[in-house]
């Protein structure tokens, strides 16, 4: 590792969100200092509770764990590999949760801030950056996530000639356990699988019969909604995070292939598997809190309160947090980002997590460690290769630059993206092999091959 000199500039990243956070912590050990930039307290956010790095303002879990037949197992595997710091926090305050990796939020984000905060090279400024950062300022990294403040948002729109583009994110109501009525809902994971520091038995099911569901969904659609502001009236919706209301107003059905299908359960009163379900997953260590799994909403709070308890199991439901929606905002990186994440129109200002358009706390987390690393290179005056596209890391850098579009009039088409299998390369077909790799198979040699090819890029 190259030494630091007392001379040596700073890197400065502003936020100090999931990937912000990262960035930092990969900075300082590469051997160079970094000033992190976070705006909490000094100025609070809609979604934010506490002035902790990496709080998670909406669910708790990173999803699937498993490493070998999914994208985002995967790219956790990848994150652990590259000395995340995100992850080993999340590792050590993990939650039962199935197959995923879900975190007690309090003890995570306390976690992540108290070894930064005990980094000797990390300095702490608790300051809002209003403006673009000053010419001195020669290497900078812009981690502000999807609440990026509205100054600060139209200085880069200023900069790049780039309409920011925008939607809504939801975040769903958290139940307490104690006010779950068990005598109709049960514990299972689906499939009964297993997943880290769970027995498989993790998620909360509330079980519907065919007219309990019809009736909630007539009471979900008549709910009344938070009305947007007129200038926020055409942004549109990521197809990952969408308010259930929205879901059933696409058809009835809708949620009943969707958070709400009953595949892989069984309710233990009718040893038959339910018309719908309604999930919650435990959201903190105590085992007190439970997250209703896919319910982002914008109904308003009193009529959440009213719709929600017309599921079975939830009748006497208390919420310790009912559901909200705020404003998302990220680049159109293609067109605006190089393949180091920094901006053509600047290249002293880098950009990391969520604004670049990935979706996702682990997508985001990644992004923050290959700013970082990229980062730090530059300054230290080495090369720091991107990941190969046959990894996570590298698909998803593939993603955010444009390096999987076909031409230039696809990037104005951009929008944000977790990761899949879709984003990665194919495999080659196994020499001897009549039939063509598909399904699992398919997977697990695209895991496998990102892993050996993850050790290559590390070493």
């Amino acid at each position: 590792m190259p030494l630091m000199t007392s001379a040596m500039k700073p890197i400065h990243v502003i936020g100090a969100g999931l990937a912000g956070s990262e960035a930092a912590m990969q900075i300082a050990r590469a051997g160079v200092p970094v000033v992190l930039h976070e705006m909490r307290p000094v100025r609070a956010t809609d979604a934010h509770k506490t002035d902790h790095c990496a709080e998670l303002v909406c669910s708790n879990s990173f999803r699937s764990d498993d490493s070998d037949a999914n994208a985002v197992g995967l790219l956790h595997a990848e994150l652990r590999a590259a000395g995340s710091i995100i992850f080993a926090c999340a590792d050590t305050h993990q939650v039962p949760a199935g197959a995923a990796l879900a975190v007690d939020r309090d003890g995570f984000s306390a976690a992540v801030t108290a070894a930064l905060e005990a980094e000797p090279l990390i300095e702490f400024r608790r300051e809002e950056i209003i403006d673009l950062p000053p010419e001195d300022w020669d290497n900078v990294i812009i981690a502000t996530g999807p609440l990026t403040s509205d100054a600060l948002a139209e200085r880069i729109r200023s900069l790049t000639g780039e309409e920011s583009l925008a939607f809504f994110d939801a975040i769903a109501p958290i139940v307490h356990h104690d006010s779950i009525n068990f005598d109709v809902a049960f514990m299972q994971s689906r499939y009964d699988k297993v997943g880290p520091g769970g027995d498989g038995a993790d998620y909360v099911n509330c079980p519907m019969d065919k007219a309990q569901y019809e009736a909630f969904i007539d009471a979900l659609l008549a709910g009344e909604k938070t009305e947007f502001k007129e200038w926020e009236k055409n942004t549109p919706y990521f197809e990952g995070c969408l308010p259930i209301e929205v879901m059933a107003e696409r058809g009835r059905e809708t949620l009943r292939f969707g958070p709400m299908k009953p595949i892989g359960l069984t309710d233990p009163r009718t040893e038959r598997r339910p018309w719908a379900v309604v999930q919650l997953r435990q959201d903190n260590a105590l085992g007190t809190l439970f997250n209703m799994v896919g319910f982002q909403t914008k109904l308003k709070h009193g009529e959440q309160a009213r719709v929600f308890r017309t599921i079975p199991g939830l009748e006497n439901a208390e919420f310790a947090r009912l559901g909200g929606i705020h404003r998302n905002t990220f680049l159109n990186a293609p067109k605006l980002l190089d393949e180091r994440l920094r901006l053509k129109a600047a290249p002293r200002l880098r950009f990391a997590g969520q604004i670049t358009g990935v979706e996702g706390y682990v997508e985001s987390c990644a992004m923050g460690l290959l700013a970082g690393r990229f980062a730090a290179a530059e300054r230290l005056g080495t090369e720091c290769p991107a990941p190969p596209a046959t990894t996570a890391l590298g698909a998803l850098l593939a993603h955010v630059t444009g390096g999987h579009l076909d031409s230039e009039s696809t990037k104005n088409l951009f929008q944000p993206m977790n990761v899949n299998f879709g984003l990665f390369p194919d495999v080659p077909q196994p020499e001897g092999l009549k039939r063509k790799l598909k399904g699992l198979d398919r997977k697990r040699a695209m895991t496998a091959r990102a892993k050996a090819d993850l050790v290559g890029w590390l070493g």
